[in-house]
């Protein structure tokens, strides 16, 4: 069996959870959430309904390998979170709750991840900690570029 590893992200918005969650139930956002590299493209056709058993298609490239991912939504409790799981795609477990807390004067959007790959802790250190590094920093920054942000409450990863 495959050792789990865990990504969480933690980033303050000005803005109401409501219109946080709002733009992250739009699965076509992800595009511009994901960094060009991945060139990340959703393949299942819009409008997605999004709720609890939706099932969404990607397209990606991973390290320059072309890779087809499909993930289903098996937690969707509007607007405090929402959870994908990979059903298939480069991983061997993606585990992926997406939280939205009302902080004062804003929402607190945190990402959890739970991960397994083929390579195990090999991939971890070789390139899975720095590529899922890169993708989650690139979010962060499209997020305050998108809602704003403050310098004294800087966003927080760690993989």
């Amino acid at each position: 069996m495959s050792r789990t590893f865990q990504l969480t992200s933690r980033q303050w918005l000005p803005r109401a959870p409501e219109e946080v969650f709002a733009y992250f139930s739009d699965a076509f956002n992800l595009e511009n959430l994901t960094p060009p590299w991945l060139q990340f493209r959703v393949l299942t056709p819009a409008p997605i309904a999004m709720r609890t058993g939706t099932e969404i298609d990607y397209r990606l490239r991973l390290r320059g390998l072309p890779l087809q991912w499909r993930s289903r939504i098996s937690d969707w409790t509007p607007p405090f979170r929402f959870v994908d799981d990979q059903i298939t795609g480069p991983y061997r477990r993606w585990h992926h709750v997406h939280m939205f807390e009302a902080q004062e004067c804003g929402t607190s959007v945190i990402d959890v991840v739970e991960y397994a790959s083929i390579g195990g802790r090999l991939a971890q250190s070789l390139f899975l900690r720095r590529d899922l590094r890169g993708i989650f920093t690139y979010r962060q920054q499209r997020l305050a570029d998108l809602f704003g942000a403050d310098p004294d409450n800087p966003p927080q990863l760690s993989v």
